[in-house]
């Protein structure tokens, strides 16, 4: 709510809240304004609260009990991707309806620390050395503004990427100002906005960090910029922003603006633009997509899925610091460690937290690099013998379903009869198996694998805990954009499969060139790969609720990209294990062109007189 949160925050520390600051108890005292920026340590604790909004993306268990500003990922829970055991935390019927009145897990918070940022960038001075006292010296100075200016700026196209356009708030609101109620922006002045802070701050922000350099992980750089600045205008080039949204083209605000532009399909070519420099720049030695070699020289694509992600390495582009290692369950970042465990692990009693639908797992590929409905060693018939997985991922006996599949798939699933990695236990997550006592077998039958811990065990020698950065943005997902981008520009562009490839590689899958060269050129035919390679790439990383808004093909079927419809898992109540392995339908859910866009919040269009809601929206007055 933006006039009463920039009134209400950070006025000076006798009203602040000490939790939302998240500093120390002696910041917590009464002080004023001018005192914390007199001293150089609370003026970097101030500093250090602002990157409190960067999105938790592993953050999927605990968020209906986290304050916003840690910006948790409940966005697998609506795409096609993810069902939690605790389903009470959504209507399932209609999962995560977002409403004017009561829009869940919404983003309009980021504007206290918008607001932070402003008071930081207005308020920090050099603070001189005198003695041997602590100092502020201008050139740290300028790092902590442009770092400031960078969160601004990505504060507000986390907002952009939610609600559409929204207000720019780029100064400090005076408490006495008469007027403290402020409309929304257009798309393209958003943009513009975001997009020029990013640019000009650039000359300002160093390289990424050397991989052994953990203790500074989570600040941005140069490539961070350049990297929310390239997907920023992305965004601003997909049809949802860009002329697809009839209803939101036809939106003006109070005084007759128009908020959503017409289409203009040369912001692709501004896109590339951005997409190409950031390319450039990834591409001259500053990130590199992450792989391990054997000893022998061959490339380890199993190792190299898993450990991405658990160790910093020159692939991230922006990270989180959080620890989620940390046992028990109970905590504020997920603990993903805990709850994506079988019951059999030891220590375990949340197992089944983490259930991947149906849809997620028919679009791996096969590891002979081709869809399901295309590849002769796709079955679903009987149980696998010796000899049948070349490839030595799975054990004879395995239903033929998960047999033979790409490595992605093994590093993302953990299906049903399958060997946990300490203590060799199989676990079965069906009727009368070892995992589904008081119900805590994953919903749809199969467990979300991806980012756990191989290490973590409740029992000696295993250690408790092991720490990971929190992937937000990674280079794999920029190749993939840079496909999708030239593409669009010119299907004949030799790049578009090249960059494809170059994640497929990684991943050990045959390459496109390879085994489809006849999709080359047909814009179409790219296009539908470049998306599927996303939706296996980025699993549950928190991106594909947003990629399927910003293409407009939320409407589709369930398993065609669709938000909607009958989505599948296995059958959790049949009496024998052939039963089990039938897909049955476990929600039914329905979109509506309106969540296309989140609603502004009800209370803030309650307490404005500016802002316009967004389409199919309603905001109930009183007393109008």
């Amino acid at each position: 709510m933006i006039n009463r949160i920039l009134l209400v925050v950070l006025i000076s520390f006798c009203s602040c809240n000490k939790d939302f600051l998240d500093v120390s108890n002696e910041l917590a005292e009464e002080q004023t304004l001018e005192k914390i920026f007199s001293t150089p340590s609370s003026v970097r604790k101030w500093h250090r609260n602002i990157y409190s909004g960067v999105p938790n993306t592993m953050n999927f268990f605990w968020i209906t009990v986290i304050n916003t500003r840690r910006t948790p990922n409940p966005w697998i829970w609506i795409a096609d991707e993810f069902v939690g055991r605790h389903r009470s935390y959504f209507p399932y019927t209609r999962a995560l309806e977002p409403q004017a009145d009561n829009a869940n897990f919404g983003r309009w918070d980021l504007y206290e620390l918008i607001r932070q940022a402003n008071i930081f960038l207005e308020r920090a001075v050099e603070i001189p050395k005198t003695g041997s006292a602590d100092f502020l010296g201008v050139t740290e100075l300028e790092e902590l503004k442009a770092h400031a200016r960078l969160m601004r700026a990505y504060y507000h196209y986390l907002l952009f990427e939610l609600y559409g356009p929204v207000p720019i708030m780029d100064f400090v609101v005076d408490a006495a100002a008469d007027d403290l109620d402020f409309a929304r922006n257009s798309v393209d002045e958003v943009v513009d906005f975001i997009y020029n802070e990013l640019t000009d701050i650039l000359p300002q922000l160093g390289n990424p960090l050397p991989p052994n350099q953990i203790e500074r992980v989570a600040l941005p750089t140069k490539g961070t910029a350049l990297a929310i600045r390239a997907r920023l205008l992305v965004y601003a080039a997909s049809p949802l922003f860009n002329g697809g949204y009839a209803e939101a083209v036809a939106l003006r605000d109070k005084e007759g603006k128009q908020l959503f532009p017409a289409r203009d399909p040369q912001k692709w070519n501004r896109a590339l633009t951005a997409l190409q420099e950031f390319i450039d720049y990834a591409n001259s030695g500053h990130y590199q997509l992450y792989k391990v070699y054997k000893e022998d020289g061959s490339y380890d694509p199993d190792l190299s899925l898993y450990e991405l992600h658990m160790k910093y390495n020159k692939e991230m582009i922006l990270v989180r610091a959080d620890d989620q290692g940390v046992n028990p369950s109970s905590g504020p970042v997920g603990n993903i460690d805990t709850h994506n465990k079988p019951r059999v692990a030891l220590g375990s009693a949340t197992t089944g937290d983490s259930g991947l639908l149906q849809e997620l797992l028919d679009d791996f590929y096969m590891n002979d690099g081709l869809k399901i409905d295309e590849s002769p060693k796709y079955s679903e018939v009987g149980y696998s013998v010796a000899g049948e997985d070349l490839t030595g991922r799975t054990e004879p006996g395995t239903f033929r379903m998960f047999v033979n599949r790409e490595p992605r798939f093994y590093q993302t699933v953990f299906y049903n009869g399958r060997k946990w990695h300490i203590g060799n236990q199989v676990v079965w997550f069906n009727k009368g198996g070892n995992s589904d006592n008081s119900g805590s077998a994953p919903f749809t039958g199969h467990m979300l694998y991806k980012r756990t811990s191989r290490k973590v065990y409740r029992q000696s020698p295993h250690p408790n805990s092991e720490y990971r950065p929190i992937i937000v943005h990674r280079l794999a997902e920029f190749y993939l954009l840079y496909a999708e981008v030239l593409n669009e520009v010119n299907p004949n562009d030799p790049r578009i499969i090249e960059y494809v490839d170059k994640v497929r590689e990684r991943a050990g899958i045959p390459l496109l060139a390879a085994i489809k060269p006849h999709i080359i050129g047909n814009q179409s035919l790219q296009r539908e790969a470049i998306r599927h390679e996303m939706r296996i790439e980025l699993a549950t990383e928190g991106q594909r609720y947003f990629d399927i808004k910003r293409w407009m093909i939320a409407e589709n079927p369930a398993g065609k990209g669709g938000l909607g419809g009958k989505f599948t898992g296995m059958d959790m109540n049949a009496p024998t294990l052939d039963g089990f392995y039938k897909r049955t339908v476990l929600q039914t859910r329905t979109f509506h062109r309106k969540e296309y866009l989140f609603p502004l919040p009800q209370q803030e269009m309650l307490m404005s007189r500016k802002l316009v809601q967004n389409p199919g929206y309603e905001t109930i007055r009183t007393g109008d």
